[in-house]
């Protein structure tokens, strides 16, 4: 029998023990048993078979709540994967390390997250790399790091209009609105609507009118205005993190209750300041945005 048959003799073995372990739940010897055998087929330039090494070891460390450990050795199978020039794995084994961590920690999510995103757009895999996008666009939400929130909505955004989803750019759109306002940045987010009049059938959509009435009412600082908008199906019903920007969004100054119509004094034939100033509010928003 020759070294390599010997070689991958002895990793069969290693393989058949670190699955019993993992099958008997005794972790820690399962996690040793995948590490020795990753080493033996890096030793042997293998380096696909210990990429899948690494990754299950990393997962052993996962179950033994190691979080930072597991993604450690999961980021290292991802790079063999790259080396091996199978980057459709690496992408996957990103991902995974990406859930491993997110609720321990967020900003390391975000970061694999974005590369697994950067893989997959390299491979022009669009819709799998627009899906990572939005995830990490989701915990920067969360994470309130809205300036670079609105950069990878912007990304998701321009994805989907490439790839001819225009209903989701519209949802995007409201997500761009929502982080735009929170930023107190009403001139971005009134741009953002009026560029995506650029997407098929935006114009027409209900989210395009909602999101007119949202900014007619944040610039008048109408709080009710606002708030009806952003109880509204179309804006509960989006991602959880989205849908939250949206019930805490308020108005510059804390708003003011809507007026009733007040008739303007003046002399016969002569319009009143009152009602020249209300026209002209209504004419920025009468012909709408877009």
């Amino acid at each position: 029998m020759t070294t390599y048959h010997c070689a991958a003799f002895l990793n069969k073995y290693k393989v058949k023990i670190a699955v019993a372990f993992k099958n008997a739940k005794q972790f820690e010897q399962a996690k040793e048993a995948y590490y020795r055998e990753a080493l033996s087929h890096e030793h042997n330039k293998a380096l696909f078979h210990a990429a899948k090494a690494y990754e299950q070891a990393g997962m052993m460390l996962k179950e033994m709540q190691q979080h930072h450990e597991a993604v450690e050795l999961i980021q290292k199978a991802s790079m063999m994967y790259l080396e091996n020039g199978t980057p459709d794995t690496a992408a996957i084994a990103l991902d995974r390390a990406g859930k491993v961590i997110e609720n321990i920690n967020p900003d390391k999510a975000i970061q694999l997250y974005q590369q697994t995103a950067s893989v997959f757009e390299n491979e022009e895999r669009l819709r799998q790399a627009v899906e990572m996008y939005g995830k990490a666009s989701r915990l920067l939400v969360r994470g309130r790091r809205l300036d670079e929130a609105a950069v990878s909505l912007q990304k998701e955004k321009s994805l989907y209009k490439y790839i001819e989803n225009y209903p989701t750019c519209y949802k995007k759109t409201i997500a761009q609105v929502l982080v735009h306002l929170h930023r107190n940045d009403y001139v971005a987010a009134e741009k953002c609507v009026r560029e995506s009049c650029s997407i098929p059938g935006f114009s027409e959509s209900e989210d395009c009118a909602a999101l007119e009435q949202l900014l007619e009412g944040y610039d008048q600082q109408d709080q009710d205005h606002v708030s009806d908008v952003c109880n509204s199906p179309l804006f509960k019903y989006m991602d959880n993190d989205y849908a939250k920007l949206g019930l805490s969004l308020t108005v510059p100054g804390g708003g003011i209750k809507k007026k009733s119509p007040v008739t303007p004094q003046g002399k016969a034939g002569e319009p009143g300041v009152g009602a020249s100033h209300g026209n002209e509010e209504d004419d920025e928003y009468a012909g709408g945005l877009c």
